[in-house]
């Protein structure tokens, strides 16, 4: 196979966008728009995305990539000296070239439970915190970060969301959630929707890049009003001038639950491929609901195989052996998977 026939099994961004974002796009040819979000399209979508969200007066902002979303939305809830209780897994802490600390907070690592954090070990942490008389000289961890799906696909119950939400209120700190890939999450996760998330969060963001658009992520703030925060978003250089390009985007997504048809393709096909791995004899890392499944191969099979398929390291099991990714998407089809199938 040439590299351009391989199968791409690599990432849930490497396909420009759903057709349907892509007529909204082209829709905006030869017209006029107001800059920087203060356009029509900007606020159609985000009046769609306050009646999914359940939350009239939430703040809606689109910006342009995940981690510039969670600089700035970290960025502007903590104060100098503050800092964020994240997974040892967790996205800002080893995927983000230090974005957060950069901007002068550390990241606040516990024990990863399957790209989970435990509402019990970050009540124990806090509270070890607090009765440390020397805390005054240490970072004070003021917020709390989550992904959903984590890294590892894997997913938080209403239950351990709605425990994490109590041990920030006991503590008076905010709950953020990172939601890159949140259209899997919602086509997996039945007993949590986009209002759920909202009520259980201070703030979160709505992947685009990896869920059907072409670029962006809506920034929502359900009930926390940052003051002056178009001029911050300007200041950290997140404010596009074109803003109506993310606008006609998520105005796409939001029509006819296209968002959460882009997320059931992407966890149908993976479960597909999860099966077709299964009885080829692959081994699970774990059990992934999403559309990120991990498999542990041994290396000259990984050499043999990644000829034919793209996927992704993950980490290194042991000598022998290695962890790879392989990710569906909003565009990967059942023909895939069985292409895929033929190929193993």
């Amino acid at each position: 196979m040439d590299m351009e026939e391989k199968l791409s099994f690599a990432s849930d961004y490497t396909r420009t966008a759903h057709p349907k974002v892509m007529e909204a796009l082209a829709s905006t040819m030869g017209k006029d728009f107001p800059g920087y979000g203060d356009d029509p399209l900007c606020k159609r979508a985000a009046d769609k995305i306050r009646l999914d969200s359940g939350c009239p007066d939430a703040e809606v902002k689109f910006l342009e990539g995940g981690t510039q979303t969670n600089a700035l939305a970290i960025g502007m809830m903590l104060s100098p000296s503050e800092g964020v209780i994240a997974p040892s897994s967790g996205h800002i802490g080893v995927h983000e070239a230090g974005a957060i600390e950069a901007l002068g907070h550390k990241v606040l690592s516990l024990p990863s439970h399957e790209g989970k954090l435990d509402a019990d070990e970050v009540k124990s942490y806090l509270e070890t915190f607090h009765a440390d008389a020397n805390r005054e000289h240490m970072v004070l961890p003021a917020m709390v970060y989550v992904t959903q799906p984590t890294e590892y696909g894997t997913l938080y119950s209403k239950d351990e969301l709605l425990a994490l939400r109590g041990v920030c209120d006991s503590f008076g700190i905010p709950l953020y959630m990172d939601g890159a890939r949140l259209c899997y999450a919602l086509a997996s996760e039945k007993d949590l929707t986009l209002k759920d998330y909202a009520s259980a969060c201070d703030a979160f963001y709505i992947g685009g890049t990896k869920c059907g658009a072409m670029m962006g992520e809506a920034l929502v703030f359900p009930r926390i009003k940052i003051r002056r925060l178009t001029s911050m978003i300007k200041q950290s250089g997140g404010l596009l001038a074109k803003g109506w390009i993310l606008g006609a985007q998520f105005d796409a997504l939001f029509t006819d639950s296209l968002y959460l048809e882009c997320g059931k393709r992407g966890v149908e096909t993976a479960m597909a491929l999860k099966e077709v791995m299964k009885r080829k004899g692959y081994r699970m890392l774990l059990d992934s609901p999403t559309n990120q499944q991990f498999f542990i191969l041994d290396n000259a099979t990984m050499e043999d195989l990644g000829k034919k398929v793209n996927f992704e390291f993950w980490e290194k099991c042991d000598e022998s052996h290695t962890v790879v990714r392989f990710t569906t998407s909003w565009a990967t089809d059942m023909d895939d998977i069985r292409r895929l199938e033929g190929v193993l």
